[in-house]
């Protein structure tokens, strides 16, 4: 877990890779929690009975990096709550096989004032354990309200 002190702390780390977060398993189980939760059961994901590895969805990967993030990294600035703020770029460029391990690299590009707190933009590059290349690799705006 890396620390932070405050906001200006975070913005003298502007640029580099500050935190890695642990692995997470990618079971089977936990996909078939995803397409029940979406009804998406495209059989890439939840067939058993085709031949081939089932892969997680690109959207399940996705919805770990609030939590990748706030395992990785804790802004000691006083807050009231922390808000995803949205997607600048957003790439699925590898996919993941179920039973396979994740974690995520995070890098802050930039802070900005806002009327609420700060806009953090950070790099996420979602690493696949024994891969070469990463599963994701976004841009997350996070909101940092006072």
């Amino acid at each position: 877990m890396r620390e932070v002190a405050s906001i200006d702390e975070l913005k003298t780390l502007v640029g580099q890779p500050i935190a890695v977060c642990e692995w997470m398993d990618v079971t089977q189980e936990r996909i078939d929690a995803f397409a029940a939760a979406t009804d998406d059961y495209q059989w890439i994901h939840v067939d058993r009975s085709r031949e081939g590895q089932r892969i997680a969805h690109g959207f399940l990967t996705l919805s770990l990096l609030p939590v990748m993030l706030s395992k990785s990294v804790r802004l000691l600035e006083p807050l009231t709550m922390t808000l995803n703020y949205g997607l600048n770029r957003l790439r699925f460029t590898n996919a993941v096989p179920a039973g396979a391990r994740v974690r995520n690299v995070s890098t802050p590009l930039r802070v900005d004032d806002d009327a609420r707190g700060w806009k953090v933009t950070w790099s996420h590059l979602i690493e696949i354990e024994g891969a070469e290349k990463p599963a994701v690799v976004a841009e997350q705006i996070v909101l940092y309200v006072r």
